[in-house]
């Protein structure tokens, strides 16, 4: 086949980073987005359509009737774009409302792995603060540390860790502002690691395992982000970890899902902390990672257009990916995760594109001949060499030719191999 036309939804560094790929895919013969980005928007027709504008998207397609849509972001999906979509006729590379809620209600994901015998942390869920609190006060006094989080969707930030000397119950409260519970679980000690797997219903295709890096500053402390950088592969997954996280995670979570009517057809991630006794989930997405996907798709070698229609077609998809590794350093507006400071001019954007390095846009927006910072995370500067090391040596000398006003960097992205 070739010569589809592609609609991708979303204009972040992930979707900038899908689209990208699918336009290298010999299956493909054009990339549109809505509503895209400024990185964007000198290689692809662009849809002034917000992701989440259901309606717009499904007027979009009656009139243009793309051959496959792909959606990229979390937030369409569980207000049922898809399932939209497809009620039209559409091709749609992303999961049901029904499915969806495996990122959208943590609380209902704990439960799902429960039922299913997926591995994960002690937890419980709770719709009032103090039960909460006093669960919370008991894995504290025992761990040293807990975890809570908003049961709904929070753009990778509603997770919070609270040590002895953070205040729980402010912490519980807060958080359960944002939605009807929270979820109060143990702090797991190892290493992160994620995974990914291209899902139709229960036939999968597990892709490279990817290390995202989610604190603000360098030995991964301070606040929580969306992701500061990725690496793709990461050296916490050998071949045993990676058979063993398909058998006992991803083929028994696409299968319960099945089981429960909601089959999944789309990309299933397992966020994991691999710890002393094997690896439990911390997270499941119901899309590619973000800065995961930048890392990843930079090593696709097969055809992306060509898998993506195939799970859209509910058919187990084949993908080929090379032997070389990737680094994504993330360069952040200043004030992130915080209140951003937006508006600086970007300089150095052509320069940084050399020696194979690809500069993928997030928060940023054109003013005229101009780019400029709108949002946390900005831009995702990506680099692929023969391994790991290389990689990162040349996503960082990419990364130092960008500047602008406040941005910040991880400087120890992937330096664990």
């Amino acid at each position: 086949m070739s010569g589809l036309r592609v609609l991708v939804v979303g204009g972040g560094a992930r979707e900038h980073a899908l689209a990208w790929a699918l336009s290298r895919s010999p299956s493909v013969g054009s990339v549109e987005a809505a509503p895209g980005n400024a990185g964007m928007a000198a290689h692809v027709r662009l849809h002034p359509l917000a992701a989440d504008d259901v309606g717009g998207l499904c007027a979009l397609w009656d009139r243009e009737r793309f051959d496959l849509v792909v959606v990229g972001p979390e937030r369409p999906l569980s207000l049922g774009l898809a399932d939209a979509l497809e009620a039209r006729g559409a091709r749609v590379f992303g999961c049901s409302q029904a499915a969806a809620e495996i990122e959208a209600s943590k609380g209902f994901a704990k439960a799902l792995m429960a039922r299913a015998g997926v591995p994960t942390a002690e937890w419980q869920a709770f719709g009032d603060a103090a039960a909460a609190t006093e669960f919370g006060r008991r894995l504290l006094s025992r761990d040293g540390k807990v975890v809570v989080k908003a049961d709904g969707l929070a753009a990778g930030k509603g997770v919070e860790i609270v040590d002895a000397t953070g205040a729980l119950a402010e912490t519980v409260a807060r958080l359960l502002a944002l939605g009807a519970s929270v979820v109060v679980e143990e702090f797991l000690v190892g290493r992160e690691a994620s995974f990914m797997a291209l899902c139709a219903g229960e036939a999968l295709l597990p892709l490279p395992p990817c290390e995202d890096h989610k604190t603000i500053f360098d030995g991964d402390v301070g606040p929580m982000t969306g992701g500061m950088g990725a690496i793709c592969p990461t050296g916490v997954a050998d071949a045993a970890l990676c058979a063993r996280v398909e058998r006992e995670v991803l083929s028994r979570t696409a299968a319960a899902l099945a089981a429960e009517g909601r089959p999944f057809r789309g990309l299933l991630y397992a966020g994991l902390m691999v710890t002393a006794s094997g690896p439990k989930v911390l997270e499941f997405n119901c899309r590619f990672g973000d800065p995961e996907c930048e890392a990843l798709l930079a090593r696709v070698r097969g055809d992306l257009g060509l898998a993506l229609l195939a799970v859209a077609s509910g058919q187990r998809p084949e993908l080929a990916f090379g032997e070389d590794a990737a680094c994504t350093v993330v360069l952040a507006a200043a004030g992130y995760p915080g209140t951003v400071q937006k508006g600086a001019e970007i300089h150095g954007l052509a320069e940084a594109e050399v020696d194979g390095a690809l500069v993928f846009h997030a928060g940023t927006r054109r003013d005229g001949a101009r780019v400029l910072v709108d949002g946390g995370r900005v831009l995702a500067v990506t680099a692929v060499a023969a391994d790991l090391a290389a990689a990162r040596a040349r996503a960082y000398a990419a990364a130092a030719r960008i500047h602008f006003d406040g941005m910040q960097l991880r400087r120890d992205i992937g330096a664990r191999g």
